[in-house]
């Protein structure tokens, strides 16, 4: 049986912390409360929480720095808690590898829901694939991806992906030369359940073309079908050079 999930809240504000911490202990979560970034990277090394309630704002620092370097150290799921809700600040947010975001103010009921999404999503695993299909490598051009490994390389360099940008990229290499709708990329990729902004996508979308090195105006890997979805570049496209 699955133990009580312990959560980081980097959040210096009391008047959040302490009715939100209450608040989770009724949902079946364990605690734990970082007032400053150097507390929050303390904390999470010690401690090895399941999941990272994240502040923009912090007395020492910005939320996205402590975000850029959990990051670097491990895939612990991270949700942003932020006071601002322009679409720049979620983009930074999740361009840096964080899972979600939360506007405030909010409710207690909210974030404990994201919070068992966000967890849902990341413990969910594909079932165990048969000898003769156990994580086949993907390889399309110069690009190759191994899901038994969770890597991506692009001319033999790796590529630093997030993981829902592998993610995504999995799914779009396994259909090269087909059209994806952003219904199903959103359904297979995040869930059916997904209640937060589309534009997620858009932002993941774009954080994968940059590291592929892709033009949006004149793309070699991903295509953008208007109106519809994605379209990963089929190999004979490739060996023939794109369409003019």
């Amino acid at each position: 049986m699955q133990g009580r999930r312990t959560i980081l809240m980097v959040e210096d504000e009391e008047s959040i912390t302490v009715p939100l911490a209450e608040a989770l202990a009724r949902e079946g979560f364990d605690t734990e409360v970082a007032g400053t970034a150097a507390e929050a990277l303390e904390l999470a090394a010690s401690v090895a929480p399941d999941l990272v309630l994240l502040d923009v704002m912090l007395p020492d620092g910005s939320g996205y720095d402590v975000c850029r370097e959990l990051r670097s150290q491990s895939r612990v799921p991270i949700i942003m808690l932020t006071a601002r809700g322009e679409e720049t600040d979620k983009v930074v947010g999740l361009e840096l590898g964080a899972d979600d975001y939360i506007v405030k103010p909010f409710s207690a009921r909210e974030v404990a829901a994201r919070i068992r999404a966000v967890l849902r999503r990341a413990g969910e695993t594909p079932a165990a694939p048969s000898k003769d299909t156990a994580a086949a490598a993907l390889q399309v051009g110069d690009l190759r991806l191994d899901p038994s490994r969770r890597s991506a390389a692009l001319d033999g360099h790796e590529l630093d992906l997030t993981r829902k940008e592998f993610e995504l990229l999995e799914l779009l290499m396994r259909e090269a030369g087909s059209v994806i709708t952003r219904e199903r990329l959103i359904d297979e990729v995040w869930d059916v359940n997904w209640f937060g902004s589309t534009k997620t996508l858009d932002v993941h979308v774009s954080g994968l073309r940059r590291k592929l090195g892709d033009d949006p105006s004149s793309p070699r890997y991903l295509h953008t079908v208007r109106g519809v979805g994605f379209r990963f570049s089929g190999p004979e496209e490739l060996e023939t050079g794109p369409e003019r």
